[in-house]
């Protein structure tokens, strides 16, 4: 049962049905999930008793059934990772360029934010393709053979980076990075809500720039809070 000291990452971990309510009332949960409940809810306004008992609320709701994270093999969750969320971001960073620049070239005059909105997505996509590649291509192969070395009773391989927690850190840096950037996207858009006068353009981008900050969110907490640490604790203990 979580607790107002409970962290908000080991509640999302725990309880699934958490993170709806967590989005909903705009506590992070992944790059900041650390933080106990109590700090979270006072930094923003909120009473932990309410948001306690919405929590409770919500664990009682029939959901889909997400796969136990906790226990399913390594492997599985970085296939997930790269089939669900990193295809998510390769079909959706286009579109997101897309869409800004058709904002911003009717409507950043009356609305410079626009501008730096689109600024900050041209970014992000630089950002995200290389940390994607790095995962694919570096991460993901090593924790996969590790898990599969170790089942075989293999030996250590002795890789480039020595130790996985190294790239791992790397990885979660860039994650805060990513999160620092699209804090400040939901700052400027007023988290994701146009004005009255937004066209259907205006409305489709900030709803597109909502679903893919509720994506990155969950896929930064499967990567810190779960395939992160056990990927950890698995090479601590290979010998």
């Amino acid at each position: 049962m979580a607790t107002p000291q409970s962290t908000v990452g080991d509640i999302a971990l725990e309880h699934p049905a958490s993170v709806r309510v967590f989005e909903k009332l705009g506590i992070d949960y992944c790059c900041g999930g650390s933080k106990p409940l109590a700090e979270a809810c006072r930094e923003h306004s909120l009473d932990v008793k309410t948001v306690m008992a919405e929590l409770n609320d919500a664990g009682k709701e029939i959901r889909r059934k997400d796969p136990n994270w906790a226990a399913e093999p390594l492997e599985f969750i970085c296939k997930h990772i790269v089939e669900t969320h990193h295809a998510y971001i390769l079909t959706e960073m286009p579109r997101l360029s897309s869409l800004a620049r058709k904002v911003v070239l009717r409507h950043s005059d009356a609305h410079p934010e626009l501008g730096q909105i689109q600024e900050l997505i041209e970014a992000l996509a630089v950002e995200l393709l290389l940390h994607l590649h790095k995962e694919e291509m570096v991460l993901f192969p090593f924790v996969t053979n590790m898990e599969r070395n170790i089942a075989n009773r293999g030996l250590r391989s002795l890789e480039c980076f020595g130790a996985v927690r190294n790239p791992i850190h790397v990885m979660m840096d860039e994650h805060n990075t990513v999160s620092e950037t699209m804090a400040e996207i939901r700052t400027l858009s007023h988290n994701f809500v146009p004005p009255e006068e937004a066209c259907p353009t205006w409305l489709s981008f900030y709803r597109a720039l909502a679903e893919f900050d509720s994506d990155l969110n969950r896929h930064v907490h499967l990567e810190n809070d779960v395939l992160f640490p056990r990927a950890i604790e698995m090479d601590e203990s290979w010998g």
